[in-house]
C-alpha cells in the first residue's frame, strides 16, 4: 500500500467489478469511487487546480470557486483543504445532504439554489451565480468544469491509458455524460490509439446534452441543462438515454448483490444494459467496461430511501426485475 501525505495522492485506479454473476451482463465496472473525495472527479479536480496554479491564475490569496451538483464539489473540498485554500461550491436543491455535509465538514461554503433559470434549468441558475461571485470580488478563481479543458485532459492522461492496459481486446467503453470531461477525455484517447473500440456516452432521459428536449431530473450528476460546451459528437459512437427509473432499478439491483453504487452509476449500468441487449443479444464475444464514477452513500436519503423513491417516480420504481435492469427506452 502507498504512503501518502496529501489525500489528492491516492486513487484506486485497477479495481474492477465484473457484473456478469451478479446482473447477468458482459460488463466490467472500472470503480473509480476509492478515494478521498469519493469519484472519478478527483482527477479532473486535481488537473484544474495544478494547471491554474502553475499558470499563476491560483495563488495563496485566491478564493475557488465553482459549480457542482455534488462529486466535483467534494473533490475540490478535499484539495482545497489539503492545499490551505477558500471554496465555494454552488450547488442546487438537487445536492444530496450528505454530499452537502462532506463539503462543510471539509471547510467548503455551500451556496444552494432553489430555483431554476427559465431557459438554462438549474444549471443555468448555477453558472449566473458563479458569475457574480466573480464580479463581486477578483480574489474568486472560477476554474469552470465546463469549458476547461484541463478536465478532460485528466481522463486523456489517467483513465483511458488505464482501461486499454487493463483490456487489450475491448471492444466497447460506456462513459456516462455530464460536463463529458471524462467521456472527452478517453474518447479522444481511444480514437487515437484504439479507434475500433466503439464510445457509447450514457445520458439522463431530460437531458439537452444530445438535443433531447428538456425535463425535470431530480437524481445528480449525469445530465446537463445546458449543452456542454466540451462535447465533440464526432469522438461519440453511440448515445443511449436513460429513464431516472431505470437508474434507481440498476441501482437497487446492483445493492441487492452487495454493491452499494450511486446513481451516476446506476445510470451508466442501466444504459449499457440497453445496448448491450440490443447490439450484443447472446453475451458472446464481447469485451465491454463502463465507467463507474461514485458510490452509493452519498445517496442512501434518495435512491436508496423507499419513501423519496416512491414520492418522485411512483411505487412501480421500487420493483426489480430480476430478467433485465432496464428495458430499452
Amino acid at each position: 500500500m502507498p504512503i501518502i501525505s496529501a489525500p489528492q495522492e491516492f486513487n484506486e485506479d485497477d479495481l474492477y467489478v465484473d457484473l456478469r454473476s451478479s446482473i447477468g451482463v458482459p460488463l466490467y465496472l472500472k470503480c473509480e469511487g476509492f478515494n478521498f473525495a469519493g469519484s472519478v472527479k478527483l482527477k479532473a479536480a486535481l488537473e484544474m487546480v495544478e494547471a491554474a496554479e502553475r499558470s499563476g491564475l491560483l495563488t495563496s490569496g485566491s478564493i475557488l470557486v465553482e459549480s457542482s451538483s455534488g462529486n466535483l464539489g467534494v473533490a475540490l473540498s478535499t484539495i482545497a483543504a489539503s492545499k490551505g485554500y477558500r471554496f465555494v461550491c454552488v450547488t442546487d436543491s438537487r445536492c444530496n445532504l450528505a454530499t452537502k455535509q462532506m463539503m462543510e465538514a471539509l471547510g467548503a461554503e455551500v451556496h444552494t439554489l432553489n430555483e431554476p433559470d427559465p431557459e438554462g434549468g438549474f444549471l443555468g441558475a448555477r453558472l449566473a451565480h458563479v458569475q457574480r461571485l466573480c464580479a463581486s470580488d477578483k480574489r474568486y478563481v472560477w476554474l469552470n468544469q465546463y469549458l476547461n479543458a484541463n478536465n478532460w485532459r485528466a481522463h486523456h492522461r489517467l483513465t483511458a491509458p488505464h482501461i486499454a492496459a487493463r483490456f487489450p481486446e475491448l471492444d466497447v467503453l460506456f462513459v456516462g455524460a455530464g460536463t463529458t470531461g471524462t467521456l472527452m477525455g478517453c474518447a479522444r484517447w481511444f480514437r487515437e490509439h484504439r479507434p475500433a473500440v466503439r464510445i457509447v456516452a450514457v445520458d439522463s432521459v431530460g437531458s439537452v446534452t444530445f438535443g433531447g428536449p428538456p425535463q425535470p431530473r431530480m437524481i445528480p450528476g449525469l445530465g446537463a441543462g445546458v449543452r456542454p460546451p466540451l462535447l465533440d459528437e464526432s469522438f461519440v459512437d453511440h448515445v443511449v438515454q436513460v429513464r431516472e427509473t431505470d437508474t434507481v432499478r440498476a441501482c437497487r439491483r446492483l445493492v441487492g448483490r452487495g454493491f452499494l453504487f450511486g446513481g451516476s452509476t446506476g445510470t451508466v449500468v442501466a444504459g449499457a444494459s440497453q445496448w448491450l441487449a440490443e447490439h450484443a443479444p447472446d453475451h458472446g464475444g464481447i469485451t465491454a467496461v463502463a465507467i463507474s464514477p461514485d458510490l452509493g452513500e452519498r445517496y442512501l436519503d434518495t435512491v436508496y430511501q423507499s419513501n423519496w423513491v416512491r414520492h418522485m417516480y411512483g411505487p412501480e420504481a421500487i420493483d426489480v426485475d430480476e430478467s433485465a435492469i432496464a428495458e430499452p427506452a
